[in-house]
């Protein structure tokens, strides 16, 4: 499974932006899609995570209320509409995954995008 993906930029606090995830090399819909993030000097950790049909997402707590994953079978694609972004989203954001069931740990997760970064400024 390749992962693209795109979408990221600078952007000021409280303002929004989506990320997209293209996927290519597997059926798409027999994927779990996840978004992890890695700031500086920080481990990688959980954003979001979405199931085959779409029909069922987790947020990490700092993103909830704030961030929405959504998918496009048709299209092979994974989103991350991000609003009321805050200094602390600053990170590069990769896409990931996994064939496997609900899984929140990014070693869970067979596949991974390039990262795209995301920098809020005060």
């Amino acid at each position: 499974v390749q992962l693209q993906a795109f979408g990221g930029g600078l952007v000021q606090a409280g303002g929004s932006l989506r990320l997209s995830c293209a996927a290519s090399g597997r059926t798409f819909s027999s994927l779990r899609m996840g978004w992890f993030r890695q700031a500086p000097g920080k481990e990688r950790e959980f954003v979001a995570t979405i199931n085959r049909s779409g029909g069922s997402t987790d947020y990490a707590d700092a993103v909830k209320g704030r961030f929405t994953i959504s998918r496009d079978n048709a299209k092979n694609t994974v989103y991350l509409q991000m609003n009321s972004l805050k200094p602390e989203d600053t990170a590069v954001y990769f896409c990931a995954a996994r064939a496997g069931a609900f899984a929140t740990y990014s070693r869970s997760y067979d596949y991974w995008g390039q990262g795209t970064l995301v920098t809020v400024s005060s």
